[in-house]
């Protein structure tokens, strides 16, 4: 029997999987597209080419003070080099340095410490403007800005609101809840209150699946119309490829640029594969912190396997399950509907995190889901809902056996940016 030997991202290391050639039905990863050679000047290029806004000068001129806000370290977006080029057009529409600040969208994941902080942002933008993390438990720090014409309630961080002129900076790539991360998403769930963050989240889990790389649902249009009650209107979008370089930039209106971005996001993310699997075997980089990130390895796979398929998730988890979510293995050992029941019936606190937990319970509903995992243990796994091995050989030689002989494998090296279609072949 002939093996190919296949590695996966697992953290900053490889780890290898040696798979018989028959089963296999493709090795898949993002388009390795060229990056940009220079990304300054990509910037620049996006700034003097808006799309449906006026250029970045003339819309601070006149602003007594902005914000800049910004995703975290759970992103590969390069803020140390767009910061600095967005406070030189500040300061050059009348708005200096003293009267800037950073905000890190961190929606409700945990504090940045100031070496991350260092790292993410640089050395320049630090030494010119304070980078705050957005404290979204703390009710004197957001501001009731009423709802959505669909009744979602809209806090949001008092800086934000409050600046004159305000600027959402992120990348874009597929993503679960409102089918791409970037544009409006840095209001919601970035700088944003948890009762707003909940009810987005609660929003998604309504459809029996995931709402990856769909672009017109529920969820988008409500993150659109908070962004807009805020008066956030302008965005520096950028799309990477798979080693996290910039292929391009994008800035202009939060929606029509946006909308740009994914078009783009599209030709690099988006993943044609021959047939369903029984088998998938993906890595959750980028995303490897906590489960909290590398949760995003499930539905892109759940898009690749066969219904009562077997999803293995290769994932470091270093910090663990969730940070900022403790309470999440007390949610996760119950159903979809169970959640659900208990959330309307007021007998979860944290709605964010049953949101989750819903997410991942729809996923276990319909095929199962094995981990590996140093920063998870087994009897974490099997609170979650899912299988534990030591070793990704192991899990796959595992699912081999359980599925017999003719069963297919499919591999997803970056499965949290993939976006898997099945597209038979002719």
């Amino acid at each position: 029997m002939s093996l190919r030997t296949v590695q996966l991202p697992y953290g900053e290391r490889q780890v290898e999987v040696r798979i018989p050639e028959d089963s296999l039905v493709g090795v898949y990863s993002p388009r390795d597209t060229a990056p940009v050679a220079d990304v300054p000047s990509e910037v620049r290029r996006a700034l003097a080419s808006p799309i449906g806004a006026k250029p970045l000068r003339e819309q601070a001129r006149g602003a007594r003070n902005a914000v800049l806000i910004a995703d975290d370290n759970t992103r590969l977006t390069p803020t140390e080099v767009l910061i600095p080029i967005l406070l030189d057009e500040c300061n050059a529409a009348g708005i200096p340095d003293a009267e800037i600040r950073v905000i890190i969208a961190l929606g409700t994941h945990r504090f940045m410490t100031d070496a991350e902080i260092l790292a993410k942002f640089g050395a320049e933008t630090l030494r010119r403007v304070p980078v705050v993390n957005h404290p979204y438990k703390d009710p004197g720090a957001l501001v009731d800005l009423g709802t959505t014409p669909n009744g979602g309630r809209i806090l949001i961080n008092r800086a934000v609101v409050e600046a004159d002129f305000k600027l959402g900076i992120g990348s874009i790539v597929p993503h679960h809840i409102p089918g791409y991360a970037g544009g409006a998403k840095i209001i919601q769930p970035g700088v944003s209150g948890e009762e707003t963050t909940a009810y987005t989240h609660l929003l998604s889990v309504r459809a029996p699946r995931s709402y990856l790389g769909v672009l017109e649902n529920p969820v988008r249009e409500e993150l659109d119309a908070m962004a807009r009650k805020v008066g956030m209107n302008t965005i520096l979008n950028t799309v990477l490829n798979r080693r996290g370089q910039v292929v391009q930039a994008f800035f202009g209106d939060v929606v029509e640029a946006f909308r740009a971005g994914v078009a783009k996001s599209r030709e690099v993310y988006d993943c044609p594969i021959p047939e369903e699997a029984d088998i998938v075997l993906s890595s959750s980089h980028p995303c490897d912190i906590e489960f909290w990130q590398a949760h995003k390895t499930l539905y892109p796979s759940d898009l690749a396997v066969k219904a009562g398929g077997i999803v293995i998730v290769v994932t470091p988890c270093d910090e663990g399950v969730a940070q900022t979510h403790a309470n999440m293995l007390e949610m996760t050992p119950y159903g979809s509907h169970r959640l659900r029941e208990m959330v309307w019936q007021g007998q979860l606190e944290d709605e964010v995190g049953a949101a989750l937990a819903i997410a991942w319970a729809q996923v276990r509903e319909r095929e199962e889901v094995w981990m590996v995992s140093d920063g998870i243990c087994a009897e974490e796994a099997a609170r979650l809902g899912f299988g534990h091995f030591a070793s990704a050989q192991e899990a796959l030689d595992t699912a081999l056996a359980k599925k017999g002989r003719g069963a297919r494998v499919t591999v997803l090296t970056h499965a949290p940016d993939m976006l898997p279609r099945i597209v038979p072949a002719a």
